[in-house]
């Protein structure tokens, strides 16, 4: 069987992580695989004239023609080498993943949706609504515990980046989504959602 591809999307923090690793646990490694956006950003400093950080909320910090390689190879039944993304310092790691094509690869990302030929390659796409001051008080807690941030430095990103670049590139592409939920109802709503993930293998 093709293996079938399902973009999840939503802002920063909206949830949309949460949603890809329920269904990946429910579904299990079997017969599930998930490709996370964030592990395909170019190196602070280390990236094509034009292109990554620092602000990683803009489409330019995201290799896309990396990902988008590498997804078509695990949709023709191939094995990718997945790259890995070290937040602290801003690069990808030497290390790489070997990744085996599955029934469901789940994309999950916060710019993914407004690339046209990412898009392209999915079967199925989800974006997850919610509002900024919930994204914020998430985003705060996540960054200061798991990636070394101070508050202030969260706040002054958010302020300047993530807000600014939500309203500009990641709002707008929820009309590419094919279904479109509330954070606050996906507990609620996942049998649905996840019926219709599984309708696809």
């Amino acid at each position: 069987m093709t293996p079938r591809a399902v973009g999840i999307s939503g802002g920063s923090c909206s949830g949309k992580t949460t949603l890809t690793r329920r269904v990946f646990q429910r579904l299990g490694p079997g017969q599930c695989v998930i490709l996370p956006q964030d592990d395909y950003f170019f190196g602070l400093g280390d990236a094509p004239e034009g292109k990554g950080g620092p602000n990683f909320d803009h489409p330019d910090a995201v290799d896309f023609d990396q990902l988008c390689a590498q997804l078509a190879q695990l949709k023709a039944g191939l094995a990718i080498e997945r790259p890995l993304y070290d937040f602290p310092t801003h690069m990808p790691k030497a290390a790489t993943e070997r990744t085996e094509p599955r029934p469901l690869i789940l994309i999950d990302g916060i710019l993914i949706l407004q690339h046209q030929p990412l898009r392209a390659l999915l079967d199925l796409s989800i974006f997850v609504e919610c509002d900024s001051e919930t994204r914020f008080a998430r985003r705060l807690t996540r960054d200061v515990r798991e990636r070394g941030r101070t508050p202030e430095s969260v706040q002054a990103q958010f302020a300047n980046q993530v807000g600014p670049m939500h309203d500009l590139h990641v709002e707008p592409s929820k009309v590419h989504a094919d279904i479109v939920v509330k954070s606050q109802r996906c507990d609620a709503a996942f049998d649905d959602l996840f019926r219709s993930i599984t309708s696809l293998i």
